[in-house]
């Protein structure tokens, strides 16, 4: 599974940046997400994160310095809030240092944000907290175009994962 997840998603990314296709991806309407999709993607967002997507509650908060990511189980789970916050310190790692490849694993396609946010990544700072069920990743930073690549980023988040935000400060 693993290598058919890598082989298409080196087809995705291999797709120049100006195809129509990768444009309608990119921004899908509400109405293209069938349900056999979604499945798809909470899959492989299983495979990515180790944890059940339907059982886990996701919320991608806009706010006005960044944002911040939650992941928690959705009841009492020591094992899978544990496995959360590994996840999001590896996540953190791996953003500060530009790797933005998880998020294009469960995807499929790159996540509208991403080449801002590479290129930025010195003025951005990613901090993860526990939680009681999981942990939270909160990204940050003074720079205002990072930080409106950072709410494209999480819009397109809350989208893709069919989940509500706190805030939406822009």
């Amino acid at each position: 599974m693993r290598s058919l997840v890598a082989l298409m998603l080196s087809a995705t990314l291999a797709l120049p940046s100006t195809s129509a296709a990768q444009t309608h991806a990119a921004h899908p309407p509400a109405h293209a997400h069938d349900d056999s999709a979604f499945r798809a993607m909470q899959t492989r967002g299983q495979d990515v994160m180790g944890v059940d997507q339907y059982t886990s509650v996701h919320r991608f908060d806009s706010l006005g310095d960044g944002g911040r990511i939650e992941l928690q189980r959705d009841r009492d789970d020591s094992v899978g809030a544990a496995t959360i916050r590994a996840h999001l310190r590896s996540l953190a790692r791996a953003f500060a240092a530009g790797d933005f490849s998880a998020p294009a694993m469960v995807h499929l396609e790159r996540v509208p944000g991403v080449p801002v946010m590479r290129s930025r990544r010195s003025a951005i700072r990613y901090d993860v907290s526990d939680l009681p069920r999981g942990a939270e990743l909160r990204i940050r930073s003074a720079d205002a175009v990072a930080v409106e690549a950072i709410h494209r980023f999480l819009a397109y988040q809350r989208r893709e994962h069919r989940t509500e935000a706190a805030s939406h400060a822009h």
